[in-house]
């Protein structure tokens, strides 16, 4: 019997779909809501879903990440990954929500401006049963101010800012201009 369901990761990109364009809690105003473009997704590329060993032999202490507004919000370094791109090592700070608990990657990559949104993405590691991360950047988005300026949203510290291109998830977003 064959199913007829999508990929986890389509259906993970449908369901945030869905999400923006009716959604309760969606990013996107009623303007942009009614005049609904679908995000924009790289390809999905295997060699970007990574399950990694994080160095956890970093300082604990709470550290404050700029946001878009000037403000700051605090997060707790978890450890670093290092992983290849296209032959090319990277690494990139895994920080913690204190409020959350959920782990969360703000990065920016050779992409930014002109592929994906300026200010950066994030991606949301998964914590394994083994101590490893799952880290998979098909899974990669943009923060909510992408879509309109009336978020307030993280920006990548410097640490995690990739000489390398990300050629994985969320790209940029056309349709921010009908936000104003």
């Amino acid at each position: 019997m064959t199913s007829t369901r999508p990929p986890r990761l389509q259906a993970y990109r449908d369901r945030r779909n869905e999400s923006f364009k009716t959604g309760e809690h969606s990013p996107l105003n009623e303007v942009q809501k009614a005049d609904f473009v679908p995000l924009d997704y790289f390809p999905e590329d295997g060699s970007l879903a990574l399950v990694l060993n994080a160095d956890k032999d970093i300082p604990k202490d709470s550290v404050e990440l700029p946001t878009t507004t000037g403000e700051t919000r605090p997060y707790i370094p978890f450890g670093r990954i290092t992983f290849q791109v296209d032959g090319t090592d990277a690494t990139l700070t895994v920080y913690r929500e204190p409020d959350r608990g959920r782990l969360i990657i703000p990065f920016r990559d050779s992409t930014n401006n002109e592929e994906t949104y300026g200010a950066g993405r994030t991606v949301d590691p998964q914590e394994r049963p083994d101590g490893k991360l799952s880290v998979d950047f098909n899974y990669a988005y943009a923060p909510y101010c992408q879509y309109n300026d009336n978020w307030v949203c993280t920006v990548p510290p410097m640490e995690n800012w990739l000489k390398v291109p990300i050629r994985a998830g969320e790209k940029l977003y056309p349709n921010k201009e009908s936000s104003y």
